[in-house]
């Protein structure tokens, strides 16, 4: 079965967009995948700011995006732009750290002007990293994401929504989807 790594690049420690990332790994979890979240924000500032590759948290951290076979990378939109957290760690992986994965791309945030951010500014990115396959993206809006009492919660249209694109991500890891081509993107 497939290995499959979630990278989330938010800074903060309640963040929403673990709340998704979790909900989509227990998801993948469930369909009999192996699964692992790496927070980018755990691993050493300087070192990754630094882009120190050779310190053993970052060497560690790169090595486990080059062992997945699937990788969700998830984010919040901060003007209008995934967050540079996410964008240093992205920048320590080498030209082709993405060769050979499909990638699920999500976002949240709190307004739906930033929808388009996960094709027009992460996409790009993803594809030039060299990953075969970059399924369909979600955008989660803040709202959709409730805390209370108990235990963090999406609300029930926007999990249908995350979950259909988590099969379709689950499927194309399966199948073996196919190269994107630049006309694709």
């Amino acid at each position: 079965m497939p290995r499959l790594l979630a990278l989330t690049g938010s800074p903060s420690v309640h963040s929403r967009t673990t709340v998704v990332a979790d909900h989509v790994l227990r998801r993948l979890s469930h369909a009999g995948f192996e699964t692992a979240h790496l927070a980018v924000r755990d691993l050493p500032a300087a070192d990754l700011l630094s882009a120190r590759r050779g310190e053993p948290e970052i060497r560690r951290a790169v090595e486990a995006v080059a062992a997945a076979d699937g990788v969700v990378i998830a984010t919040p939109i901060y003007k209008a732009s995934y967050t540079g957290l996410l964008k240093a760690f992205l920048d320590l992986l080498p030209q082709d750290g993405l060769a050979g994965k499909t990638v699920l791309p999500i976002a949240t945030g709190g307004s739906l002007a930033h929808v388009l951010t996960i094709d027009y500014a992460l996409r790009p990115v993803l594809a030039a990293l060299g990953a075969r396959h970059v399924t369909a993206g979600r955008f989660i809006l803040d709202s959709a994401v409730e805390r209370g009492d108990g235990p963090d919660r999406l609300r029930p249209e926007a999990e249908l929504d995350l979950f259909q694109a988590v099969d379709e991500f689950a499927e194309a890891l399966r199948a073996g989807a196919a190269p994107l081509t630049a006309t694709a993107l």
